[in-house]
């Protein structure tokens, strides 16, 4: 995961809460996983892709986060990781979007 999200422009990664590793783009959370790589995977999603996803076998509301829009997949190796790594890709393009205009600029991949 670090290896994999650690390479996009302005991803930070660290341990919040006791043993989960979240990831943040200039300080915008958009990934979290348990420190050791392996567990669940929380992300969030488009606003009319959240309901779509919590009925799809696997996908779950996440824990403290759904209300924002964050589903959670339990066990991640079930799903194809091209379309695990998609989804995380726009987590981290949903939380940029939030950035000021001048962060994004910064952050041009």
């Amino acid at each position: 995961m670090r290896a994999f999200l650690g390479g996009w422009p302005g991803v930070e990664a660290s341990i919040k809460w006791g043993e989960d590793l979240v990831f943040c783009v200039a300080g915008k959370m958009f990934c979290v996983t348990r420190d050791h790589g392996t567990g669940p995977i929380s992300f969030k999603v488009e606003d009319d892709r959240f309901l779509e996803l919590t009925e799809r076998p696997g996908f779950e509301p996440a824990p403290y986060l759904a209300r924002s829009h964050w589903v959670m997949v339990a066990e991640p190796g079930r799903v194809p990781a091209d379309e695990l790594r998609a989804f995380l890709r726009r987590s981290y393009e949903l939380a940029r979007a939030k950035l000021p205009k001048k962060t994004q600029r910064e952050l041009a991949d």
